[in-house]
């Protein structure tokens, strides 16, 4: 007999399928507290979600609220409404992962698509990283990054920051911190797409360093079987020795790994050209046609390409013992907004 003939059973179903859709909702009122700066009310949850297709009365919103405001995935804001915690933020990405497999290759290609940054002119939109750090500790932090952007262990020494209640990129910077946005490596990528130049995207990794010089990945995560940023998962598990490279010449720091077309490589040398005129660097090393790059293979009429990775001066203050969350991939910003990193 089918569960179905049992009328418990059925019960069972019943209530499971009715707190699957509760947790459903609940993801997705975080999610649009977690893309407004200010404090939302229920109407205003209610409409945004009726825009994204899911309908729910005002009343029903209160009730999903009370169940956030409960596990402290939400906190009040007096009759603003709700604003989310960091537990409310860490609940959106946990519960998205199964989803989000793939996630960060598809993150990438998007951003060097919307990537507008003009090389020659130095105008227009380029990716970026956001680093959030508290406020008492930012000078400790920026002199702790200071020898990994001189050592150019970094894209570029140009950065942009803000303050609490401001966003960069995508996150908006909570009370008591400040944000520090690093140029990301996808740059280079956006500018070879517009120069029709595609890129794949394979994998990000800890790179050892040898003399100043890349050698070989020592761990990769590739972007197709993952929902988090490489950078992000290797700094948090301090698994970097970017001062120590910055020093010494000798160490681990993040590096990722794409391939191009070989034909494109004449581009290729022309546009890395004129992103260091405009102060961005971050290509550690080009290989030649269908030859293996720092022991990755290469497949054929392809040329691989390892960049370096735009956290690694974030990585260096993480290694000093100061707390930094960051957001890999956050955004894009106007080019006009950096500053070099010694003016902060």
């Amino acid at each position: 007999m089918t569960a179905a003939a049992y009328p418990g059973a059925q019960r069972e179903a019943g209530a499971f399928q009715e707190a699957a859709e509760t947790e459903k909702k609940i993801v997705q009122i975080l999610s649009i507290l977690s893309e407004s700066p200010e404090p939302l009310g229920s109407i205003t949850i209610a409409r945004e979600l009726e825009n994204r297709g899911v309908f729910l009365s005002e009343r029903a919103v209160r009730y999903h609220l009370r169940i956030t405001d409960e596990r402290g995935y939400t906190r009040p804001a007096g009759r603003d409404g709700r604003m989310i915690t960091q537990a409310g933020l860490d609940e959106i990405r946990e519960a998205l992962a199964p989803e989000h497999l793939g996630f960060i290759r598809e993150k990438l290609e998007m951003i060097a698509f919307e990537t507008t940054f003009d090389s020659v002119r130095r105008s227009g939109l380029l990716s970026i990283n956001t680093s959030l750090i508290d406020k008492d500790r930012f000078k400790e932090a920026i002199a702790a990054m200071m020898p990994a952007f001189q050592a150019g262990l970094c894209v570029s020494d140009l950065v942009v920051t803000a303050n609490e209640g401001e966003k960069l990129g995508s996150v908006i910077v909570p009370p008591g911190k400040v944000a520090v946005g690093t140029v990301c490596s996808v740059v280079h990528n956006g500018v070879l797409l517009k120069a029709g130049v595609p890129t794949d995207f394979r994998f990000g990794g800890l790179l050892e360093v040898r003399n100043a010089r890349p050698r070989r990945f020592v761990a990769v995560i590739e972007y197709a079987g993952t929902s988090l940023d490489p950078s992000e998962q290797f700094i948090r598990a301090r698994m970097t020795t970017v001062g120590e490279t910055a020093r010494t010449g000798n160490g681990k720091i993040i590096g990722v790994f794409r391939t191009i077309p070989a034909p494109a490589r004449g581009i290729l040398e022309e546009k890395i050209a004129q992103l260091k005129e405009a102060g961005i660097h971050g290509v550690f090393a080009v290989g030649a046609t269908s030859e293996p790059v720092c022991q990755v293979p290469v497949g054929l009429n392809r040329i691989g390409i390892v960049q370096l990775g735009g956290l690694n001066p974030v990585a260096a203050a993480v290694e000093s013992g100061i707390p930094v969350d960051s957001v890999a991939e956050s955004g894009l910003i106007e080019y006009a907004r950096l500053v070099k990193v010694g003016e902060l």
